[in-house]
């Protein structure tokens, strides 16, 4: 089998980036190692910057988000009972989009099963050979076969514990990472929200996020020590907690339903460089892995299509590889930038082990700060609106 770009892993960055080239004549074929009812369902993100929504709008995969996204103008960052609303849309002229990273994926799936893409499910033991030619090749296994795929470029979108980072050499890769002692636990449960925009919520009993995925369905969030296993964590026990970490006039609005699913997810930073070896593009988690706090995983991804879209269309189209040359350079630009906004909220809003009286006091502070400050407002606004491209 021969394509133009060979893309590893349909997630959201694969398929949109996909998704993207087709519609301008660019032939792709999709290599995932899971089924597709397993990549649906995994439960992530459900922020988008209004880049993201515009770049699938362009794809074709906007209908849906269009008609039951729900848009918000602003968030709610707290300390106790101090409430401080940053209004996106008054600071910034943009808002973002509450709409699931499994809708997208949704989204997506259909509108590359309209184009007719190839997508290859269930795909093992990838190797991927031949970066330094114009003609890479990708080997996999595919129910007990052994194949091939030549190729003119390769994008890998198969995430952290992928194959395609692993194939640039060690030697000529830097790796940056912060592991953070705590995660979050997350649950799913059809109910009404709390408000109409989502609360960041910081009090000395830890972190807490009372997020939406539409009217009826809330997905929330409690800080937990990374040792903590979900079914310690019973439906009364988190919604005590959840209630105990928001200020008072938020925790009277709480309506608790059963959970419908349950998770602990585990912070880190990590970033690893250069974006591009050879014939070879990381895209996404292959590259990059944020702390949810700043909601910039899946859009971070968005960014990295928006580049590598634009510079193979460069390159396949008008014969210059200068966009795929500079795609490593442009892309980690923007994902340091994103790194230090999460970086910075997540200190903001969490308690750490061992920390003194001080670190309380300096998240305080900065709360406080926002709260007398348009300039400062509007530099979180800006950050969480998402940076231009």
């Amino acid at each position: 089998m021969k394509t133009q770009v060979a893309i590893i892993g349909s997630g959201p960055s694969g398929l949109l980036l996909s998704q993207l080239l087709n519609r301008v004549g660019i032939d792709t074929v999709i290599l995932e190692r899971s089924s597709r009812d397993h990549v649906l369902a995994r439960i992530r993100a459900g922020i988008l910057e209004w880049g993201t929504v515009e770049l699938l709008r362009e794809a074709g995969a906007g209908a849906r988000l269009d008609a039951e996204g729900i848009t918000h103008d602003g968030t709610f960052m707290t300390d106790s009972d101090l409430m401080v609303h940053i209004d996106f849309k008054d600071l910034t002229g943009k808002q973002v989009m509450v709409y699931g990273q499994t809708e997208v994926t949704q989204d997506l799936f259909e509108a590359q099963d309209r184009m007719g893409t190839t997508i290859i499910h269930n795909v093992e033991d990838v190797a991927i050979h031949d970066l330094d030619t114009t003609s890479p090749r990708v080997d996999y296994t595919v129910a007990g076969e052994r194949r091939s795929l030549s190729c003119d470029w390769v994008a890998g979108c198969d995430g952290f514990h992928g194959v395609s980072r692993k194939t640039i050499p060690a030697e000529k890769r830097r790796e940056f990472e912060r592991v953070y002692p705590f995660g979050w636990l997350g649950i799913l449960a059809r109910t009404a929200p709390i408000d109409h925009e989502l609360i960041y919520a910081n009090s000395e009993h830890g972190f807490a996020l009372a997020s939406m995925r539409n009217a009826n369905l809330v997905r929330h969030y409690i800080q937990v020590p990374l040792t903590d296993k979900p079914d310690e964590w019973s439906d009364e026990r988190f919604w005590a907690e959840f209630r105990r970490r928001l200020p008072a006039s938020a925790a009277a609005k709480v309506i608790e339903a059963p959970s419908i699913e349950k998770s602990i997810a585990p912070l880190r930073s990590f970033v690893s460089e250069p974006l591009r070896w050879g014939r070879l593009f990381l895209v996404g988690d292959a590259a990059h892995i944020v702390p949810p706090t700043g909601a910039k995983g899946l859009n971070l991804a968005a960014s990295d299509v928006f580049y590598l879209y634009h510079a193979l269309v460069e390159a396949v189209k008008k014969g210059s590889e200068k966009g795929v040359d500079d795609y490593s350079a442009r892309a980690l630009n923007r994902i340091w930038k994103a790194m230090r906004f999460s970086w910075q909220m997540t200190t903001m809003l969490h308690r750490f082990d061992g920390e003194d009286a001080f670190a309380a006091q300096m998240r305080r502070a900065t709360l406080n700060h926002l709260c007398e400050s348009e300039t400062a407002r509007r530099d979180l606004a800006e950050n969480y609106t998402g940076l231009p491209y």
